[in-house]
């Protein structure tokens, strides 16, 4: 059974950073494509970043250069840390993983297996 737990959520202020942590089960994320998806209240769900079996990464127009998804193969953990935070970032991250990487690294059909999320809020 796999299984992804996200931690490291929390409140923060604008500017602040928080490292985000997705603990894999059940799967081993060397040969699996890993996101991370928000969503904020009354939005719909959107792609944040993904990292390939190769580490090849994606991210969303609004957190390149702020963000950086990474992966410890020996933990069989995926991270994404997050800098100079800003409330528009506030929503609920969930991790995302897939045995079948695709191009659309963005679709949330791509990914097989979903985490229960945590909550990043920042305030102004």
């Amino acid at each position: 059974q796999v299984q992804l737990v996200e931690s490291g959520g929390g409140s923060v202020q604008t500017g602040g950073s928080l490292r985000l942590s997705c603990a894999a089960s059940g799967i081993t994320i060397r040969w699996t494509c890993m996101g991370w998806f928000r969503q904020a209240q009354g939005k719909e769900r959107e792609a944040v970043a993904s990292i390939t079996t190769v580490e090849s990464t994606n991210y969303a127009d609004s957190v390149k250069g702020r963000f950086t998804v990474s992966r410890d193969i020996a933990q069989n953990t995926l991270s994404l840390q997050m800098n100079s935070l800003k409330p528009e970032d506030t929503a609920m991250y969930y991790c995302a993983a897939t045995p079948w990487c695709q191009t659309l690294w963005f679709r949330e059909a791509n990914y097989n297996y979903w985490g229960q999320g945590t909550q990043v809020t920042v305030s102004s």
